[in-house]
């Protein structure tokens, strides 16, 4: 059983998107999905420096707009489940069929937008916690008023908070963690810090027409797979400021009988936490088209 996953923010880098953009009909669509959310996709994709795509709305309508592009040149694919880390969970929910194209990059364009006037209203920060007990980090975090707001799964938990509290964090860390790594995100996202842009994506989503999945679509906030497209658009809205929990994702997967996982582009940070949570689990990370043919094998092999 093949499930197909979409990375979240942080997972860019700059000029990834230009090799996929020489993929026939990759330029003009990505050109009308530009015109249509009023960001110059390709532009920012292939000569923007990491600074302007480190920029949260730039670099979530720029994720997904990738992790569509690459999925739409795997062709026709039947996964068994499908799931995105954080905004990757938009990406998700057109492949699912609960939202078209054109609905995704409008929502997550205004998710980006919303996101970023909430992170400048205080300067806040994430960084990966490498190594450690979650039983003993999560404490520790909440003692220097931080947020575990990703737990990924295989140890790793990333805490978002105050840069103040980050140095903090960075000058105590957890009994056994090996490093504290900053992340290239420009905001505390999935915490108390992004509840302005949750009022701002409610109300958009009222404009918008859900349809229920066509395929398991399993949710960050609890690893549940919904079957119902409302609730998955209300839980993308609610997720912006409540924790990932991808390590309840990637037990899902295990309950369904996961044979093979494949992440969409910019591909590796997901394909990395699955070789250590899912051993066994054959994992393909698709990060330029040179790896479309390896993919579609994977695919063949294990796709319903």
């Amino acid at each position: 059983m093949l499930v197909l996953v979409a990375p979240g923010q942080g997972s860019q880098t700059p000029g990834f998107l230009t090799e996929w953009l020489e993929l026939p009909g990759a330029a003009d669509r990505v050109a009308a999905w530009s015109d249509a959310i009023g960001l110059d996709l390709a532009r920012y994709g292939t000569k923007a420096d990491a600074e302007e795509i480190r920029d949260t709305a730039v670099a979530q309508p720029l994720l997904v707009a990738a992790g569509l592009l690459s999925a739409s040149a795997l062709g026709d694919i039947n996964p068994g489940a499908v799931a995105g880390h954080s905004v990757g969970e938009i990406t998700a929910a057109a492949l699912s069929g609960v939202l078209d194209d054109a609905a995704a990059l409008s929502l997550v364009r205004k998710r980006g937008l919303a996101m970023a006037d909430a992170a400048a209203i205080t300067e806040t920060g994430m960084a990966a916690l490498l190594g450690g007990d979650p039983e003993v980090t999560v404490p520790h975090l909440e003692k220097l008023g931080l947020t575990p707001a990703n737990i990924n799964g295989g140890g790793q938990i990333v805490a978002a908070g105050t840069m103040e509290q980050i140095a903090a964090l960075e000058a105590d860390k957890p009994e056994g963690v090996r490093r504290v790594v900053p992340l290239k995100v420009a905001g505390a996202f999935h915490t108390h810090h992004m509840g302005p842009a949750v009022d701002t994506l409610a109300e958009a989503a009222k404009a918008l027409s859900p349809a229920d999945p066509k395929v398991a679509y399993v949710s960050n906030k609890d690893g549940r797979a919904v079957a119902s497209g409302a609730e998955v658009l209300e839980r993308l809205v609610g997720q912006v400021a409540n924790p990932v929990r991808w390590d309840l994702c990637m037990e899902t997967f295990k309950e369904l009988g996961v044979t093979a996982l494949l992440e969409l582009c910019p591909g590796g940070t997901l394909t990395g936490l699955a070789k250590r949570a899912l051993p066994g689990v054959k994992t393909l990370a698709l990060k330029t088209p040179a790896d479309l043919d390896a993919a579609r094998e994977l695919v063949a092999e294990h796709a319903a």
